[in-house]
């Protein structure tokens, strides 16, 4: 995806909202920002930003609250990128559970949050149409490698961008383990932390099995990695 990409910062703080919208126009970004969680459900409504860059410490509907309320909602699956000053592992696992696709402590170097949004707006942009991989299947489901989309009978299944990223990096190397480090560097998520890339797998597990407790297709090898097994 090209630097015309469309944000919305999302920021309590006046100042920081106002240096982070100039930046990222610098950047050649497009950007819209709000000033609280109701007033980006406002400009949700009219606009369909590439991106979110959201706050978590926000008074009222907190930057988590509004992650996870947007990933329950038909047409939100836009990658979220969350900003906070609470670094520690803990709250990194939480923005994760909620269904971010990144997370960003504060004080940050702009030059990182560049960084991560363009790995975001990579993972989320279709595929070049290179060379065909035959369709994987999963049960009544079918993932089409090359163009990163999960199917039923009924049409595309929504996946995150990194649910989606995941699920591609494990569907190219079928029957074979892939460690977290090599799972990491797939999401761009270096830093991320093992029960980081945990969490992503078990959100990928309820999009893609009868029942994530007892998994038929993306297992668990315990001290080496995750290994997707695909079948009818």
């Amino acid at each position: 995806m090209s630097d015309d990409a469309h944000i919305l910062v999302v920021d309590d703080d006046a100042r920081l909202r106002g240096l982070l919208s100039r930046y990222l126009s610098s950047e050649g970004y497009r950007v819209t920002a709000a000033e609280s969680a109701a007033d980006a459900r406002s400009k949700l409504r009219s606009i369909n930003p590439d991106l979110l860059v959201l706050d978590v410490m926000m008074p009222g509907e907190t930057g988590l609250a509004l992650t996870e309320s947007l990933r329950r909602e038909s047409g939100h699956d836009l990658p979220v990128l969350l900003l906070t000053a609470r670094g520690a592992p803990e709250d990194r696992i939480a923005g994760f559970e909620a269904g971010a696709d990144d997370y960003l402590g504060k004080p940050f170097e702009p030059r990182e949050l560049l960084l991560r949004i363009r790995a975001m707006l990579r993972r989320a942009a279709p595929p070049p149409p290179e060379t065909a991989t035959p369709p994987i299947r999963l049960g009544p489901l079918t993932f089409d490698v090359d163009r990163g989309e999960l199917r039923d009978a009924s049409g595309p299944l929504r996946l995150t961008g990194g649910e989606a990223a995941l699920l591609t990096a494990l569907a190219r190397k079928p029957n074979e383990v892939l460690s977290r480090e090599e799972i990491a560097a797939a999401l761009d998520m270096d830093d991320a932390g093992e029960r980081a890339i945990d969490v992503q797998v078990t959100r990928l597990r309820r999009k893609i099995e009868a029942d994530p407790r007892e998994p038929r297709f993306l297992h668990t090898v315990r001290g080496r990695g995750y290994v997707l097994k695909p079948g009818i």
